[in-house]
């Protein structure tokens, strides 16, 4: 009979996998999240409409969107296709071409500064005033036409008012721009005014003139002169300048360039196309020569629904007319929810030849048609800002859902949260924006995207100074403390070699600690997993260093650097997952962020400045012990803090004494090293100064309290010490007997004087053996 192996039995989980689960627009909950095809997600994002800086709602977007594209790939282990657009040919885009073309062709123009030209720049501004800031006025308050000069220096003094300018942008949210617009212009008005007075007349003169007024005089250059821009390359360079302005931004925030990068200007035949197959369908119609998709139509079909996203938003008039575009024409349509597929030129516009005739794309229909031809007829996930969801995104799905005659284009719908700053909601179209290269002057890409990972994706974040230099700033101090020790410990564990003395040291502490790390391993997947909840995760790294530091504090000599080590990378590849890395991925940590020039690598460049003072300190020592004097001892120890405090500082290498006599040897930027050996020095400093002060304070004290013995007692109480007429007699030692009218004193009287000239007499004796003293 032949030996066989025993029975194996399948092993029961003791606890289960959690599943990742997204917040789902189009649910408005939490649900699992299931790609079509196995591990292939297929993800369509929202990209730039690409016309001016980008700023920090972009950076909030596109970086929490980079984090969540992270965790899938790097993380749960995803093969993600991301997919993401560039528009670069729409309404904002038109228009600022438009209007950046004709001010600068203006103002090359202008040779002097003349009345013509002031009154243009008047008239300008007085229609501003009409049709743009009147639009957040009360009716009381809104001049009447050819008063507005007159009117202004009353609306300036209102502006002051909170509350009334409150009152103001509830009527119109971009009223204190067109404010402040109009009152820059009315002030470069007055002072060129006052400039043609003087006879400043000169090109330099009109040319200030127009720069100041830009934002008022270029709409109304454009409303006289736009329809005469036909070269379409205008349009296409600012487009193309403002593209790679934004990658460029989005390197600098280490955000991954997109699998697949689609323009809007590459596809319009497949938007024609597409267009014609939604209008087959029977869902669109057209009118002189723009197409429109027809909401009704397409809500009352079987198995279709306008505006999943936002029902509750169609019929938001201000939200449906700004996601048609201020150059649209909105005549002619079946339902104010119509929106436009394409829309016919007008002169001044780019167009591309069609069925309908001479046209561009609407903005909806970009991302429908660039998303199709990728992916086809569903995708796993899409993704944008919460301000798209209604009407771009419902839109989107409802000309892509009525083109393929499908009930689901989307399966998962995520949005990340607006960004305000200091509470105020920041936006390109009120100006108020603060841009990327302007933020990472002031803050690390590190930083920031530390910043947004302390937020839930998809919740409103309020970006302040106090969020980057409290939180943000002491998250990351605590790590890079962290990194370093561990990696002086692993460093200090090689250069000792392995222990001999024949005991492990995996004990109790350690078991404990290896317990912590698979917890924080559960607890981060879940974290994760919980619709990418990426503060709590952050919260599980922080509270396993905390355990981690307390490890290395309590356990000395019997430390288990392996154990440390472990957990330190698996920390480290945690924040290298979120996009914190920096330097090789193979250091223990995330690294420290290193310039270009530092990729290459020069032996004596490098180990000199280390060598020098390394030697210097060997001659200090040889010629200290050569001396044989009796501080020897005193003097090297000395060298050794110099060596420590001074010489390594600059150098980044920080010596730590601990109680065995050794010294942890830890690299840390020097510019940290320096900072804190200047803190160090200026308390240093002020202890001393404060010190000094005191016994200065205690000097004067004493030569004040001297320089009232300088009076001998016999004179304390005779003219000029008292007022003339106080006492009319004395005694042969200077008391007074009698007052100034000749009258004794009394018996309290007499013990005062007598009291006071025994204390001057003490303090005239002190003063004169100090006297005596400095004659010495």
């Amino acid at each position: 009979m032949s030996v066989q192996q025993p029975a194996w039995r399948t092993p029961v989980r003791k606890t289960e996998v959690p599943v990742l689960k997204i917040y789902n627009s189009l649910t408005r909950s939490k649900t699992e999240f299931v790609p079509s095809d196995a591990m292939l997600v297929k993800w369509y994002n929202c990209g730039p409409t690409v016309y001016d800086s980008s700023h920090m709602g972009h950076a909030r977007n596109y970086v929490t969107q980079d984090i969540l594209r992270r965790i899938m790939t790097d993380y749960f282990g995803y093969d993600v296709h991301f997919v993401m657009n560039i528009t670069d040919i729409d309404d904002k885009i038109i228009l600022r071409s438009r209007q950046n073309y004709l001010t600068e062709r203006f103002r090359a123009q202008q040779t002097s500064l003349t009345p013509e030209l002031i009154d243009m720049v008047f008239n300008a501004w007085t229609d501003y005033v009409q049709t743009k800031v009147s639009k957040g006025l009360a009716a009381g308050d809104r001049p009447e036409p050819g008063e507005e000069r007159e009117t202004w220096s009353r609306l300036h003094s209102l502006f002051q008012d909170k509350a009334w300018k409150q009152e103001c942008l509830k009527r119109d949210e971009k009223f204190e721009m067109h404010f402040s617009a109009a009152s820059k212009t009315l002030a470069a008005i007055d002072a060129a005014e006052k400039s043609l007075k003087e006879g400043h007349i000169g090109a330099e003169a009109a040319q200030r003139l127009i720069d100041e007024s830009k934002d008022v005089l270029a709409p109304s250059l454009d409303k006289k002169e736009g329809s005469t821009v036909t070269d379409h390359s205008i349009f296409r360079s600012t487009a193309a300048y403002w593209e790679k302005d934004f990658f460029k931004d989005m390197r600098r925030l280490r955000v991954r360039d997109p699998d697949t990068l689609t323009r809007v200007t590459e596809f319009v035949p497949d938007i024609v196309s597409f267009v014609e197959g939604i209008v087959k369908n029977g869902f669109a119609y057209e009118v002189d020569g723009s197409v429109y998709f027809d909401t009704r139509a397409f809500d009352k079909a079987d198995g279709h629904t306008y505006a999943k996203l936002e029902p509750w938003s169609k019929g938001n008039r201000e939200l449906l007319e700004e996601g048609e575009g201020a150059l649209s024409v909105t005549t002619g349509r079946r339902s104010p929810a119509d929106f436009a597929l394409w829309k016919a030129s007008k002169p001044g516009e780019p167009s591309w030849p069609s069925p309908w005739g001479p046209g561009r794309p609407g903005w909806h229909i970009e991302c429908s048609v660039m998303a199709s031809a990728v992916f086809g007829d569903n995708m796993d996930i899409h993704s944008g800002g919460i301000d798209l969801a209604f009407p771009h995104h419902d839109n989107e799905m409802a000309q892509s859902e009525a083109f393929h005659n499908c009930s689901a284009w989307v399966n998962y719908f995520i949005h990340t949260g607006h960004l305000h700053i200091e509470g105020l909601k920041m936006s390109k179209s009120l100006k108020n924006f603060i841009t990327i290269d302007e933020i990472l002057q002031k803050y690390t890409a590190r930083q920031l995207r530390l910043a947004f990972l302390t937020q839930l994706w998809n919740a409103k974040i309020d970006f302040s100074d106090s969020l980057m230099t409290g939180e943000v700033r002491n998250i990351e101090t605590s790590l890079n403390n962290f990194f370093t020790n561990v990696k002086a410990l692993v460093n200090q564990a090689k250069e000792d070699g392995y222990p001999l003395d024949a005991q492990h040291r995996f004990r109790e502490a350690e078991r404990e600690l290896t317990d912590r790390l698979h917890q924080s391993q559960s607890a981060f997947r879940a974290a994760l997993c919980d619709s990418f909840n990426t503060p709590e995760a952050l919260d599980v790294l922080r509270q396993l260093v905390s355990a981690t530091n307390v490890y290395i504090n309590s356990r000395g000599a019997n430390l288990d650097v392996g154990v440390v080590e472990r957990i330190a990378r698996w920390i480290g590849k945690m924040l290298r997952m979120f996009g914190l890395g920096e330097g090789e991925i193979s250091e223990i940590g995330w690294g420290q962020e290193q310039s270009f020039e530092e990729g290459g690598v020069n032996r004596e460049e490098i180990l000199m400045p280390y060598l020098r003072t390394l030697s210097s300190f060997r001659d200090g020592v040889r010629k200290v012990a050569i001396s044989k004097s009796e501080n020897a001892l005193k003097d090297i120890l000395t060298l050794c803090d110099k060596l420590r405090d001074i010489d390594l500082v600059p150098l980044g290498v920080a010596l730590d004494d601990v109680e065995d006599g050794k010294a942890l040897v830890k690299l840390v930027p020097p510019a940290e090293l320096i900072k804190a050996r200047e803190e160090k020095r200026a308390q240093a400093e002020a202890k001393a100064a404060k010190k000094a002060a005191a016994i200065e304070a205690e000097r004067q004290a004493k030569l004040a309290k001297l320089e009232k013995g300088r009076i001998p007692p016999q004179e304390i109480f005779r003219p000029p010490n008292v007022p003339e007429g106080t006492y009319s007699s004395w005694d042969e030692n200077g008391i007074p007997l009698t007052d100034g009218e000749g009258k004794e004193l009394s018996k309290n009287q007499i013990k005062k004087v007598q009291k006071a000239w025994a204390d001057q007499r003490k303090r005239h004796e002190d003063f004169l053996a100090w006297q005596k003293e400095q004659q010495k």
